[in-house]
């Protein structure tokens, strides 16, 4: 049995309604976990990502604990991420709309997700609706997971809870470990190793990093090669944003035009306004990439270049061998 001081904590901290869990069991952060500067890092990790994912329409989530809970913020990741059209109202100002929106949502969702059985699952209504962390955090990261599997998520982030069953009899407990995040945070080339898959590429003898080079360079060579244009220089040609904006253009079969960027770029200021353009394109079409900024690809960053090309190279590879 815990210790009844460590229970006021959490019932404090959390927000715990012992009557409305009556007969269910909950799983209650430990404060101490609550506190650990991995679990600190995931979560701001979560709220980058979903700024990022939605920063066009002008969402701005602070907190995961308050911002979730009502469907908004979930129902707007499964339009952009998924193309999920729901029948569901925008703003839902009663607990009783909001639950009725989550559901549908999470519905939706968990066959995304491929999840057969929503009864063995880490969230549902109830528990996402009462701000569980725990549940929201392992939703979220489900949704990674599936929709950007190359966001480089804080990886083998654990949590010590609490599983506090509630009865007519009193309160019973156990004290447990849960893992959050495995040891792979992200695929890697050939989706069995560690870490960011192109910092990992960057490791390997300079023949094997020129290797991959070469076929990304190929794969954007062939893509461009119907507007008159090829690149030779991969590590600069890139840094004005130019080619890099005619590539989206091409993968994803939309015009961009001249009008929004400028074509000659001469100032930085223009450079990076070009290649700003360019990573807005990228997260409205649903690859996110937030460990690179502008500034990085106008600087001729190698790592942010390639981050980029190899997330449109498996985006649109269909033919040649994979990496």
């Amino acid at each position: 049995m815990m210790e009844a001081g460590m229970f006021e904590y959490n019932k404090e901290e959390q927000s715990v309604d012992l009557d409305f869990f009556q007969g269910e069991k909950r799983k209650i952060i430990q404060p101490a976990s609550l506190k650990d500067p991995k679990f600190e890092d995931l979560k701001q990790a979560l709220v980058d990502w979903i700024n990022d994912t939605l920063k066009r329409e002008h969402i701005v989530v602070q907190s995961l604990e308050e911002d979730m809970y009502d469907g908004l913020i979930l129902h707007h990741l499964l339009v952009k991420l998924a193309d999920a059209q729901l029948s569901v109202a925008d703003i839902a100002l009663t607990a009783a709309a909001q639950m009725h929106k989550l559901e549908l949502v999470l519905e939706e969702l968990d066959k995304r997700l491929g999840l057969q059985d929503s009864s063995q699952s880490k969230w549902n209504v109830k528990l996402i609706h009462n701000k569980d962390l725990l549940a929201t955090v392992h939703l979220l990261v489900a949704m990674v997971r599936r929709f950007q599997p190359e966001l480089n998520l804080p990886s083998n982030v654990k949590v010590e809870v609490v599983t506090v069953e509630v009865s007519s009899s009193g309160i019973k407990s156990v004290i447990q470990t849960e893992e959050l995040t495995g040891n792979n945070s992200s695929e890697s080339l050939s989706d069995s190793g560690r870490g960011d898959p192109i910092e990992e590429l960057l490791k390997l003898e300079a023949y094997k990093v020129n290797t991959v080079k070469k076929a990304i360079l190929h794969f954007v060579n062939q893509n461009m090669s119907s507007l008159g244009l090829q690149v030779t220089d991969m590590d600069k040609q890139f840094s004005d944003g130019v080619i890099l904006l005619l590539l989206i253009g091409q993968l994803e079969g939309f015009f961009i035009p001249l009008s929004e960027f400028t074509l000659t770029p001469v100032s930085h200021s223009e450079m990076l306004d070009n290649v700003t353009l360019a990573l807005d394109l990228l997260c409205d079409v649903g690859v996110t990439l937030s460990s690179v900024k502008p500034q990085d690809l106008v600087s001729q960053n190698v790592t942010a270049t390639l981050k980029i090309l190899y997330a449109l190279f498996k985006r649109h590879k269909k033919t040649e061998t994979a990496l």
